[in-house]
């Protein structure tokens, strides 16, 4: 059942996980390197309204993840209908990277597109998975969604 919930997540988590761990001790170190300039007023302003939107997708996707992959649902509705793996999209594009911006670092960009990467890498495995599960109605919701490739 864990693993039906988690889908892909523990795999790209052991992917962004050495990059999260270096990235942290760098910016530690050497936090010049890695300051983004305040962050300026309109980067914050961004900021906020990208990681509002994130955590809301985020909070959204788990919500639905908890209700529905228990009884065996195939998601297709909420961030879902938007985007094929919401979770690991708006963590990736809407979350890590304006978090670090207004922590006055470029890190969360970074962890972000490497998250990213590493979900675009296991997301065929778990699609297939999702296709021999639902057949048909994976199919249907491949044809519907709005970016399938994010």
């Amino acid at each position: 059942m864990l693993k039906r919930l988690v889908g892909s997540g523990d795999k790209i988590g052991l992917v962004a996980f050495p990059f999260l761990v270096v990235g942290v001790v760098l910016n530690v170190v050497y936090p010049s390197a890695f300051d983004v300039g305040g962050p300026p007023t309109a980067l914050r302003v961004i900021s906020y309204v990208a990681l509002i939107a994130g955590v809301t997708i985020w909070v959204w996707s788990v919500v639905l993840i908890l209700v529905k992959v228990p009884k065996g649902e195939l998601i297709t509705s909420g961030p879902f209908r938007l985007v094929k793996h919401p979770l690991y999209t708006g963590v990736a594009v809407l979350v890590l990277p304006w978090l670090g911006f207004l922590f006055n670092t470029w890190l969360g960009a970074a962890i972000g597109a490497i998250l990213y990467l590493g979900s675009r890498r296991f997301a065929p495995e778990e699609e297939a998975e999702l296709s021999e599960t639902f057949g048909p109605e994976w199919d249907d919701y491949c044809r519907t969604v709005k970016i399938p490739w994010l």
